[in-house]
């Protein structure tokens, strides 16, 4: 269902392995993305990339349509299989360390979902993205969350309500992705080569620390970064880092 590899530079790649399903995510397909995470939480940076011409279809309609031929109609399997995918979309955002998604193809309905839950994304010229649940009468509702946590509101509404396709420019503009390359997967490598240069106690905290002020009123989210400030100057390489800066070298990470 994935296959992963990890580089010298403790950049870890999971490539997504159904291109004969377009990526769609069954459950088999989120249980393993789930644990490919997981093994990853020690790396420096991970790159989310799929193999074949889509980056994820989303759901797999096929199997959701196969479970209303249990007692209940499928209710259970719906409920699993969203459940699922919940967790994995938040376990993308509270990864430890940076997730940059390199999408090369389309990404639809939770395959998007997918894309905008990652930390940072890249796509080729040709990328595509759409939440086009509305089209067959299901209302990209989990989509909904990650699409509107990462581009205006409005902007997510017509999405979701319309289920036009985005392409690569205006997604950039949108904010849903950050880079557009003709090597999706190369570029996102090279951008997660960059950040495996910094300190890696410094990258994770900073992580961790913006994405929980995030959510928090002004005032508080001040509070909480000044506390993010003070641990993260406590680190070795914090003192490592401004002493290399202040004597004009080079600095050598420790990575506590």
């Amino acid at each position: 269902m994935i296959v992963t590899e990890r580089h010298n530079n403790g950049v870890a790649v999971i490539t997504l392995d159904r291109p004969a399903a377009r990526n769609a995510l069954s459950l088999a397909l989120l249980e393993a993305l789930r644990e490919g995470l997981h093994a990853a939480e020690d790396a420096r940076c991970v790159v989310l990339a799929a193999n074949g011409p889509a980056f994820s279809a989303g759901h797999d309609l096929r199997e959701l349509t196969a479970a209303r031929a249990e007692a209940d109609g499928g209710r259970a399997f719906f409920a699993r299989t969203m459940a699922l995918c919940s967790q994995v979309m938040q376990q993308v955002v509270n990864h430890p360390v940076p997730v940059i998604a390199a999408v090369e193809g389309v990404a639809t309905a939770a395959g998007c979902q997918l894309v905008a839950s990652c930390d940072l994304a890249v796509a080729t010229p040709q990328s595509r993205f759409c939440t086009p649940g509305v089209d067959i009468a299901l209302f990209c509702s989990t989509p909904a969350v990650a699409v509107a946590r990462a581009i205006p509101r409005k902007a997510a509404m017509e999405m979701l309500l319309t289920g036009r396709w985005v392409h690569a420019e205006e997604a950039r503009a949108l904010g849903l992705i950050n880079r557009i390359a003709e090597d999706a997967r190369a570029e996102a490598l090279a951008l997660a080569s960059s950040i495996a240069t910094r300190s890696a106690v410094t990258v994770r905290m900073g992580k961790r620390g913006f994405n929980a002020q995030c959510g928090l009123p002004l005032a508080e989210a001040y509070d909480a970064a000044s506390a993010v400030m003070v641990e993260n100057m406590m680190a070795a390489d914090a003192e490592e880092g401004i002493g290399a800066f202040l004597g004009k070298r080079a600095p050598v990470w420790q990575d506590r």
